[in-house]
């Protein structure tokens, strides 16, 4: 695998190897190499010992032992002596302090965005960990004679050798579906053999003997409230504004939605007069909302940037952002959060505030919604389901008005959750042996992805069917998806990324507020809204829900070079034998003749993924 042709990037970074037995090969050798591939902007620390090394971007200490404690991102502890000797002498040290007097249980005194990693010679152990959100990823390797980590897979890449077949940049076949069916590829998997990635929430411990990965947070849910519903909703406030701290000169996402708008205008409290946000438009129908930015900006007086991505703009950035990621990466919104970081970072601003997560903390997505409708046919006892309903409706003829509606109620109702949130995933309305070449098939396990949100989805125990929904967003829309692309996007525009909406104790007040408050009838998001009410401007409160999706699909109809970019690199794909000529000649006359917006989903992933693989194989 080779690194994208790209300037450095603003890249924080953990890299390390540890041996559990004697090796040839030369930690320090191997440092270089890793800390080569981390392609970072930033300066390093690295300590180097016999048997191991580690380089960090952040934080490094290292012990009279030789032990090394590494740390990446804005920890914040918990305990008082913790975060006086974080202050004194770097979180590094304080991980150490730490480590020496709870074991892995010090995880219960750390809070905030971080990743870190531990070489305990003393032990010969290795433990790697990320925050409860999974803001900064770590990948791993075991091989031959220890671990391999780091903050991405072009590090840990860069330090196997021939002899580590677990470790081979080789690419799987399994990875290759699931980036297909999730768009991207999600933890613990990744789309290289032997590779892979810790999961938000999660702990690594490895020895000579095994490597162990536990889920040290589970979320507790809870459904009565010790607290009013007034007093509740002060509290959010309080929250959000006490999570905005600028000690660098900052600027905010702005699209006009309910929680980029509450972050600016938190910002706009903090910094008045002297608030900037930064904000997208496209020029297609039903995609643009500038109109709800500038509404916000004016509402709080917030000094608003705009730009607005063209057709052209595609095609010319489209090649480097989607090579510049470690993984295929199939989310098109990545392109517009890249030109919005951009013109931050042109307009002198080092670190963008996000809105994401406040749609997954306090249920924001018109999903949410449609699966109650679809479990309240649950409620029936199942005798009648099965013995009169069912046979009934099935008997309908199609002629009958809304026959055919019924009968499809009737089909999704009685898919179990989590699989019935993937009713409209290409790999259930395709067949997968339609799609991928036989021979490809054959070495994949096509039930791998509903495997792993089933396992995610139920973790939530005793949980309301809402925040298991909930909790499985956390993990795959945010941790794998949102959070990969807005903080890849602003690495490479050269600016940092902070997320208020995930602060630590938003999330703890989120799963205070019981599920009826959160969405009360139709009203998506309802305690959110009804604590905020006042304060933002009733036009966000009341807006539509609508997204930040790119326009693709609906440009590709006339945009001559947009076509000819995407069929060019369609026509690259049909020769590496992993999908079927057919299937991708279909998925072009589906778009052409069917549903623009839809299918044009799918030919950026699919073009995305030849980009991708023309960089990295």
């Amino acid at each position: 695998m080779t690194t994208s042709n790209l300037p450095p990037l603003l890249n924080h970074f953990l890299a390390g190897w540890s041996c559990f037995a004697s090796s040839a090969s030369s930690p320090k050798n191997s440092l270089v190499r890793m800390v080569t591939a981390a392609n970072s902007s930033l300066p390093n620390n690295s300590v180097v010992n016999s048997t191991s090394a580690c380089a960090s971007s952040d934080e490094l200490y290292q012990t009279d032992n030789g032990s090394s404690f590494a740390m990446i991102g804005q920890p914040q502890w918990t305990e008082e002596h913790l975060a006086n000797k974080a202050r004194e002498e770097g979180h590094g040290a304080a991980l150490a302090m730490a480590h020496a007097e709870y074991g892995s249980r010090f995880l219960q005194a750390l809070r905030g965005p971080f990743a870190f990693a531990v070489i305990d010679t003393s032990t010969d152990t290795v433990m790697l960990g990320t925050d409860r959100m999974g803001r900064y990823p770590l990948y791993y390797a075991e091989i031959d004679d220890g671990l391999v980590f780091g903050s991405s897979a072009s590090i840990v890449l860069a330090n196997t050798t021939p002899t580590d077949e677990a470790a081979q940049a080789a690419l799987q076949a399994q990875g290759l579906y699931d980036y297909v069916y999730f768009h991207m590829v999600p933890s613990p998997h990744s789309i290289f053999g032997g590779l892979k990635k810790l999961p938000a929430g999660h702990l690594l411990l490895c020895s000579e003997n095994q490597c162990v990965v536990s889920n040290y947070f589970r979320p507790v849910f809870r459904e009565q409230s010790q607290d009013s519903f007034t007093s509740l909703g002060a509290e959010l406030k309080t929250q959000l504004k006490s999570a905005i701290e600028p000690d660098v000169t900052v600027g905010a996402f702005l699209s006009g939605g309910l929680d980029s708008s509450s972050v600016a205008g938190m910002l706009a409290e903090i910094c008045p007069n002297n608030a900037h946000a930064f904000s997208i438009g496209f020029s297609a129908k039903g995609y643009d909302e500038m109109a709800y930015a500038r509404l916000t900006a004016k509402h709080f007086g917030i000094q608003l940037h705009e730009y607005y991505v063209t057709p052209e703009d595609v095609v010319k950035a489209l090649p480097m952002v989607a090579a510049s990621y470690d993984e295929p990466f199939g989310n098109s919104s990545a392109l517009p959060a890249y030109f919005c970081a951009k013109l931050a970072a042109e307009n002198g601003i080092q670190c963008l505030l996000a809105g994401d997560g406040g749609d997954e903390l306090f249920g924001g997505n018109e999903r949410y919604i449609k699966q109650r409708v679809f479990e309240n046919y649950q409620k029936f006892p199942a005798g009648l389901r099965h013995t009169f309903i069912e046979p009934l409706i099935n008997a309908l003829p199609n002629a009958i008005p809304l026959a055919g509606k019924a009968k499809s109620y009737l089909q999704q109702a009685n898919i179990p959750l989590p699989d019935r949130l993937q009713s409209y995933n290409f790999l259930h309305r395709h067949a997968a042996n339609d799609i991928f070449n036989d021979e490809f098939l054959a070495t994949v396990d096509t039930q791998t992805p509903l495997q792993l949100l089933r396992e995610t989805y139920h973790r939530a125990t005793d949980a309301s069917t809402l925040n298991k929904m909930l909790y499985l967003d956390w993990q795959y829309t945010l941790a794998d998806n949102d959070l990969r692309k807005v903080s890849h996007m602003c690495e490479l525009a050269g600016v940092d990324v902070a997320y208020p909406m995930l602060d630590d104790g938003l999330i703890d007040l989120s799963c205070r507020v019981p599920s009826d408050w959160k969405i009360k009838g139709n009203d998506l998001r309802h305690f959110y809204k009804a604590a905020l009410k006042g304060w933002l401007h009733d036009d966000t409160i009341n807006k539509k829900k609508q997204g930040f999706g790119l326009p693709f699909g609906v440009w590709m109809e006339t945009h001559k070079p947009l076509q000819e970019m995407a069929y060019d690199h369609l026509l690259n794909l049909k020769k590496r034998q992993f999908f079927k000529p057919t299937f991708i000649d279909q998925t072009i006359d589906l778009h052409r003749n069917q549903h623009a917006a839809y299918y044009g989903e799918l030919i950026w992933i699919l073009m995305v993924l030849e980009m991708w693989l023309v960089q990295h194989q």
